[in-house]
């Protein structure tokens, strides 16, 4: 009887492990994607073209825009849809615009955006 009771257990740890193992490995696979995707040429454009809108002179020597990094940690699947990054404006973390990527019809494009409110009061000037 106790012996069953051990083969069933250990069948048990198996099966959870397994599955823990098939979890963990899906979310990886699923973060590379996310991470490819934001890092694509495609999701380039489509935030230098919404950084543009906000700031008209970005990139140029007039624009409160002059560079902008993605914050990598701040990639993660939004639960609506999409991905959720954060833009950092200038290289200063009090600086930043999050956007919710999203792919509509096999076209990439930002979706709802945060603005720091630093940067609004820098936009507004």
């Amino acid at each position: 009887m106790k012996k069953r009771w051990f083969i069933a257990m250990v069948v048990v740890v198996m099966i959870v492990a397994g599955l823990g193992v098939k979890f963990y490995m899906d979310e990886e696979k699923l973060n590379e994607e996310m991470m490819n995707v934001i890092y694509s040429d495609e999701a380039k454009k489509v935030f230098e073209v919404r950084l543009k809108a906000a700031d008209a002179d970005a990139f140029t020597e007039k624009g409160v825009i002059q560079s902008y990094e993605i914050d990598q940690k701040s990639i993660k699947k939004n639960p609506m849809g999409g991905i959720d990054v954060t833009l950092i404006i200038n290289g200063n973390p009090a600086l930043y615009i999050k956007y919710t990527m999203n792919n509509f019809n096999g076209e990439l494009s930002g979706g709802a955006s945060v603005t720091s409110g630093n940067l609004d009061k820098l936009l507004m000037d």
